[in-house]
């Protein structure tokens, strides 16, 4: 994939992240591609669902299964714009997903290099190719704006209470 089409992807796991912000959810957009049409999408939902592992990555792959009506996602390229937990990236390998590309890092969470490497582990049965950092400024933004306006809203409950 060139820059430009990993751009316009991660553009568009963007605005699927405005929709988890716009339902009071995590701002986490990811879209699965193949051939250069999308197969899944999906966006935080953790909070709406009750569902600890209603992760974005976790609705498009499931949604992407739905759709081509395979659990094996091979040649296909997931985008989303905070790097993926250890159950994401278990769900990318199993999945057979070819390559990830990220926003975002998540030094917290992370496991696509930046606090495990599970996607690169060797011993694993399946590697799946990384690209990081694309359009990193602008996931970024989107999440810090958002835990910034939550702990705003947080203390002005605490100082009404």
């Amino acid at each position: 994939m060139s820059t430009e089409q990993d751009q316009y992807w991660m553009r568009h796991a963007l605005q699927l992240a405005d929709k988890a912000q716009s339902q009071g959810e995590i701002p986490v957009g990811a879209v699965l591609v193949k051939d250069n049409k999308v197969i899944g999408e999906g966006w935080n939902q953790s909070i709406s669902q009750h569902d600890p592992s209603a992760h974005a990555e976790m609705v498009a792959i499931r949604d992407a299964g739905k759709n081509l009506q395979n659990y094996r996602l091979v040649n296909s390229c997931l985008y989303v714009t905070l790097e993926p937990c250890s159950m994401c990236a278990g769900l990318l390998i199993h999945s057979r997903i070819d390559r990830l590309v990220f926003g975002a890092s998540d030094f917290k969470t992370g496991a696509a290099g930046s606090l495990l490497d599970l996607l690169g582990d060797p011993r694993m049965n399946h590697i799946v190719q990384v690209q990081s950092g694309v359009l990193a400024q602008e996931c970024g933004d989107k999440l810090s704006a958002f835990f910034k306006l939550r702990r705003e809203q947080k203390k002005r409950l605490k100082n009404k209470a």
